[in-house]
């Protein structure tokens, strides 16, 4: 997609706080649309890519402590624990969520999605630009006091 070009001083006059939110609300935006085809939820996707990342470890209790500080909707984490048993996605056994694997295939199928729009999101993008990008954002949360460290 081509962009237009404004002059350095320009964008160096910009808002840091617009463009950051912009950019949020359009990357979340579409990372929710390519995971509703899959009639996913994002904490679905994070409970089932933690899940599957480490077997046989989350309780819901702990998996809930651990999802919810990406939380910006309020979500009820037994809703979507309880979502993902029913469909047959998640087994629950002596405290323990496990992915089945139909849940593992709808995960992956999620996960080639997201990679597209991930791939589409970086083009044009180096991988220098990227990391000089997030460290920027991270200056500018630590300068303000917030936590900058990577989770």
């Amino acid at each position: 997609m081509i962009m237009k070009e404004y002059a350095r001083e320009e964008l160096a006059a910009q808002p840091i706080g617009y463009w950051s939110s912009q950019a949020g609300r359009v990357v979340v935006g579409r990372i929710r649309a390519e995971l509703a085809v899959e009639q996913l939820t994002q904490p679905h996707w994070w409970t089932l890519n933690h899940v599957a990342g480490a077997p046989g470890t989350w309780s819901r209790a702990r998996l809930a402590d651990r999802l919810a500080p990406f939380d910006d909707l309020g979500i009820d984490f037994e809703g979507v624990f309880d979502d993902l048993v029913t469909r047959g996605w998640m087994t629950e056994e002596a405290g323990v969520l496990s992915l089945t694997e139909i849940g593992e295939a709808g995960r992956l199928r999620a996960q080639a999605r997201n990679a597209q729009a991930h791939e589409q999101m970086h083009e044009g993008i180096g991988t220098d630009e990227y990391v000089a990008t997030l460290n920027v954002l991270r200056r500018m949360i630590a300068n303000l006091g917030g936590n900058s460290d990577l989770h």
